[in-house]
């Protein structure tokens, strides 16, 4: 008799693709790893398992940390607009749990450097419009515009003073060194031919400005402030010292866009003793709610929703809600500036405290891909386990069919030992298979096959006996 074939001379190809079920020995040796079942589980709990981290990967590094519960602000002199301000911000932050801690400074540049210091403590500040010089300073961005801040020109003399030209050679209190107004009042005297380097420029400022104008100590002083701050009413009372209304307004706007005229009615400042006297002309500058960069946009949000809440109401020179506004100065508008201006607080927070609706907010971007992941799940998942469940059984068929080709192409009656030997290994390889119950028709379908095989191979036996 010829040599019995155990490999049936399959191609390379097709011995690869049978492979052994691994199972524990008859002899009971060690067991050994059932790669089908290592399989199963890598298609129904692995793969999944290992989409839904990525999503959560991928998610998370589009979610920002959760805000800090403090931060520090630079906040002006102690008992300016900028610090009485800065004090209603913090009582109000205070109720979503948010402490702000303030250090008062000497005002507008002084908050600004503090600001531009990469390790500096200060993350917020207000600042007076029109005191950058040159580019937009890096790694700060703006809130918006909180309020005007008009600019307020007392002086002493029988003339009556219309334009700045006329304060040449006249001592002036312009504020102090690191104040937002001494700035201002200097870029506006150099445009009007004023020699700013001059000893008659003094460096008083606040209450030490009008006790000066009052004793006759300058012949004028320049203040910014609302109309309704206790040295602009003070001024505006005393005897013999006067406001001026300025008729280049108009063109010192063209020259420093970030002015605005105003209009100051008779009356505004006292209706009783019809103060003042006339209509005023007057230039104003914002004061605008600067932030560091990396300052966290829910803070933001909650920051200005503050500001809102102080600086929203009408005014002696504003109407009911035209502040904050995202008036652009020298520095960008912060992106989450944009988008509330644009639809206002983001929709949880009008209705949740802060913490929570920041918590629900991170949470969905964090569940949104998840959830994207999870529903084409439900339907991929039944398929990857169909077809894993029907690769187990048509494997053997791919084996089951290439045997019947080899015994149509060779039926020789010397080879029947091998055929069969092979057929029960196909049999047995079934047997141990691991499928599902619902898929239990396809294995009974293909034992049927292996039994028509069979008996195809036993009726070769027979003819040839």
């Amino acid at each position: 008799m010829a040599e019995t074939p155990t490999s049936l001379d399959r191609p390379t190809a097709n011995r690869r693709r049978f492979r052994p079920i691994v199972r524990k020995p008859a002899d009971g040796g060690r067991m050994q790893f059932d790669k089908d079942a290592v399989k199963d589980r890598l298609v129904t709990v692995v793969l999944p398992l290992m989409a839904v981290i990525a999503a959560f990967w991928i998610a998370a590094r589009f979610v920002k940390p959760a805000p800090p519960d403090n931060f520090v602000m630079t906040s002006g002199a102690d008992g300016g607009a900028y610090h009485l301000f800065a004090q209603r911000y913090r009582d109000i932050l205070k109720r979503e749990n948010v402490t702000v801690t303030l250090k008062p400074s000497a005002g507008s540049i002084e908050n600004l450097q503090r600001l531009q210091d990469a390790n500096s403590e200060f993350e917020v500040g207000l600042i007076q419009a029109g005191v950058v010089s040159g580019d937009a300073p890096a790694g700060l961005r703006s809130l918006g515009a909180m309020y005007y801040e008009p600019l307020w020109i007392f002086y002493r003399g029988a003339e009556t003073m219309e334009k700045l030209s006329q304060l040449a050679g006249k001592r002036v209190a312009v504020g102090p060194e690191g104040s937002g107004t001494r700035a201002l009042a200097l870029q506006l005297l150099k445009a009007s031919g004023v020699d700013v380097d001059g000893p008659q420029l003094v460096p008083f400022g606040g209450t030490e400005a009008v006790k000066a104008l009052l004793d006759e100590d300058v012949d004028a002083a320049i203040l910014v402030g609302s109309p309704d701050a206790p040295t602009v009413r003070e001024l505006a009372k005393a005897r013999d010292v006067k406001l001026a209304s300025l008729v280049q307004a108009e063109a010192f706007t063209r020259r420093f866009p970030f002015l605005t005229v105003l209009q100051l009615p008779r009356g505004a400042i006292d209706l009783a003793g019809d103060l003042p006297a006339r209509d005023v002309s007057l230039l104003a500058t914002t004061a605008n709610l600067i932030v560091k960069e990396e300052f966290h946009p829910a803070l933001g949000v909650l920051l200005l929703q503050a500001a809102a809440a102080v600086h929203s109401r009408a005014g002696v020179l504003q109407k009911a809600g035209e502040f904050p506004a995202p008036r652009e100065a020298e520095i960008p508008i912060a992106d989450e500036a944009k988008r509330y201006f644009k639809n206002g607080p983001p929709f949880l927070q009008r209705y949740l405290p802060f913490w929570l609706a920041n918590l629900i907010e991170r949470l969905a971007v964090l569940l949104l891909p998840l959830i994207a992941v999870v529903l084409p799940m439900f339907k991929v998942l039944p398929a990857l386990i169909q077809w894993r469940n029907k690769s187990k059984v048509f494997k053997w068929y791919g084996e089951l069919k290439f045997l019947e080709t080899q015994v149509s192409a060779n039926p020789d009656p010397a080879r029947l030992d091998g055929y069969l030997a092979r057929l029960d290994e196909i049999e047995d390889g079934v047997s141990q298979t691991r499928i599902g119950a619902n898929y239990a028709d396809y294995v009974y379908h293909l034992r049927t096959h292996i039994e028509l095989v069979r008996n195809r191979l036993h009726r070769l036996e027979e003819h040839a006996q």
